[in-house]
């Protein structure tokens, strides 16, 4: 399983994107917010623009562990939880906390994107991909999160794009993916 060196978020398709060495070998759906693309603190929207990978944290729990302030709560998603706090926004399995590179973009002020908390998580398997329902986060089925956690380092730059496919990096975006 080959490290990647570059992730591109596509709001338009709903899809996240894996490249090591400019070849694309990851594609995941994803859901964002459902306010849309937005940088400003509080606003519910997904930020646009160039980030890195801040911080890594969940690893070795097991899928569908239970993550509120950043920390595991010791509870494993379920039905049963789900009924008992139905208002909760589920952060499972692992996180990938995001910074913003672009002052006045996505970093510093009232748009800064680590301090919005913004992450690539897990969310219950019941939940939909490739529609925007987040309060701002990416969402990722466990399963794929878990492989992405793994094959992610550190300040690995994240694109975030409000177009489809990125057209650059793949002619043809329905092939399959390995």
């Amino acid at each position: 399983m080959r490290t990647l060196d570059f992730l591109h978020l596509s709001l338009a398709d709903q899809q996240l994107y894996g490249f090591a060495s400019g070849q694309l070998l990851l594609r995941l759906p994803v859901s964002t917010a459902l306010k849309g693309a937005g940088e400003l603190n509080g606003s519910g929207c997904t930020p646009r623009g160039l980030h890195q990978v801040r911080a890594k944290i969940g690893a070795g729990l097991p899928c569908g562990a239970v993550l509120r302030g950043r920390r595991w709560t010791g509870e494993l998603y379920s039905p049963e939880l789900q009924a008992e706090f139905p208002a909760r926004d589920w952060i499972l399995t692992r996180i990938l906390w995001l910074s913003g590179c672009e002052p006045g973009r996505n970093r510093l002020g009232a748009v800064d994107t680590f301090r919005r908390y913004i992450y690539l998580h897990g969310t219950p398997d019941s939940e939909p991909m490739g529609v925007p329902l987040s309060h701002g986060c990416v969402r990722l089925r466990n399963a794929d999160l878990i492989e992405l956690f793994a094959r992610v380092p550190l300040h690995c730059p994240l694109m975030i794009d409000p177009a489809a496919c990125p057209q650059w990096a793949t002619a043809d975006c329905t092939d399959q993916v390995i």
